[in-house]
């Protein structure tokens, strides 16, 4: 039975006693506790709650506690921290280091870690400035150029790993020096190319859709699919006659939903209006949770993380998957230090350097993907990438320095690994890991 919570239906077949060749018809079919809860009202959603917090089933909750808790800090300390134009401009800082992490999420569900994809994105951005910029090359064909360079560096360290059998944290960490070189080396002599402020990459990260109208459709249309998916994905269920959620559930999800959606459209709009490159990240997170959920291929990938020998047993390609993955995680890169190269308007020697690879790995780790593999979601690069924002933002506007940043920073990824490793303790005590 799949692990997804619903109301039971009773037509769902259950197993009969003393009968060979199929259930008796007084047999009372076999349920899942976890699937009666529901029926309870609100004390059974309020046993289910405690039952998942034992057996180490957190999903999102220790993040959405820090997000409020780092929110409700630097607000009571300066109020400039909650102030539209502060958030908004969180919204579009957070995108490049979001969309890096995205591909570090694909790549800690396989169980494994990528140390090249800081030295990568600053590649990417480097070649997208040095073909358009100083060669004059159209800036869309440069900007394909750009991530097709990320995809092509990722599936080549993705060769090592799955075909010759090296650790992917050697293959990386020695592409993390290599692809840096080469970085250098695309520059020049120059060592630092500006990015006109209407170039394409310099127009996708500063982009805002003044009118107010722009926010509270996007928050409409996500708040609708949102709904759609749900409603489709239980009559699916339910025809299948597999346990579905209900349709209260449903509506209150959607609600919760909708109500942080229009939230932030209204903050977006106090200010400037909607980022596009906030819309660019949304809309990008909704299609790779699709892939990841959805697909036969995203599946494969969840199962690879989960238990490789099973999985290669299945008759899953292995060395596929993690060819793909590391490609993913190559491109993602490269959009990433676009958008970066974007808000900076320039690549540099410094580019992809920094704290930048350190941040988006926390940004996934906090944001609730395991390092252990099997388990996470695409929103992690979206709650994490916000943490870490957050923490930076309000200590900007508090002027602490660099280095208590970093002290912080570091602190809270530790706090975040040591939720993992007791929640995966407590799966295993439960029999769920």
């Amino acid at each position: 039975m799949r692990r997804d919570r619903g109301r039971h239906d009773p037509s769902f077949p259950g197993s009969g006693e003393g009968n060979s060749q199929g259930p008796a018809h007084d047999a009372v079919p076999a349920v899942d506790t976890r699937l009666i809860v529901r029926e309870e009202g609100i004390k059974g959603y309020l046993g289910e709650f405690r039952r998942k917090l034992r057996s180490g089933e957190l999903g999102s909750l220790p993040v959405v506690i820090a997000v409020a808790i780092i929110w409700t800090v630097f607000g009571s300390l300066d109020s400039a921290f909650l102030s539209a134009q502060n958030l908004s401009d969180l919204s579009q800082q957070i995108v490049g280091t979001g969309m890096i992490a995205i591909g570090i999420v694909f790549v800690l569900l396989l169980g494994e870690i990528d140390l090249s994809v800081g030295s990568v994105s600053g590649l990417c951005a480097a070649i997208f400035a040095v073909l358009n910029v100083m060669n004059g090359m159209n800036e869309w064909l440069a900007l394909l150029v750009a991530i097709a360079g990320g995809a092509a560096v990722g599936l080549i360290q993705g060769f090592f790993f799955a075909k010759v059998g090296v650790p992917a944290f050697v293959v990386t960490l020695a592409g993390n020096l290599a692809w840096n070189g080469l970085m250098l080396q695309v520059l020049g002599t120059s060592g630092t190319v500006n990015i006109p402020s209407e170039s394409i990459v310099s127009e996708l990260y500063s982009k805002i859709f003044h009118s107010p109208a722009a926010a509270y459709v996007t928050a409409a249309v996500g708040v609708g699919l949102f709904l759609t998916a749900a409603l489709l994905d239980a009559r699916r269920r339910q025809r299948a006659r597999v346990p579905y959620r209900p349709i209260a559930e449903i509506v209150i999800r959607t609600v919760v939903i909708g109500a942080i959606a229009f939230a932030a459209a209204y903050i977006l709009n106090q200010y400037q209006g909607l980022p596009l490159a906030l819309l660019i990240f949304l809309v990008l997170l909704v299609v790779v949770d699709f892939v990841l959920r959805r697909t036969t291929y995203g599946r494969q990938i969840f199962a690879v993380g989960g238990n490789i020998e099973g999985a290669r047993r299945a008759g899953i390609s292995v060395a596929f998957i993690r060819m793909t993955v590391f490609s993913i995680a190559g491109t993602m890169a490269a959009v990433g230090g676009l958008f970066l190269a974007g808000q900076i308007q320039s690549a540099s020697q410094t580019s992809g350097g920094g704290n930048l690879l350190m941040n988006v790995i926390a940004a996934a780790v906090i944001g609730g993907t395991s390092l252990f593999g099997g388990r996470g979601s695409v929103w992690s690069a979206l709650l994490g990438a916000l943490v870490i924002g957050s923490i930076q933002s309000g200590m900007n506007i508090m002027g602490v320095s660099n280095a208590v940043q970093f002290m912080i920073t570091g602190a809270v990824l530790l706090a975040a690994v040591v939720v993992d490793s007791l929640s995966r303790r407590s799966q295993k005590a439960a029999g769920r890991a």
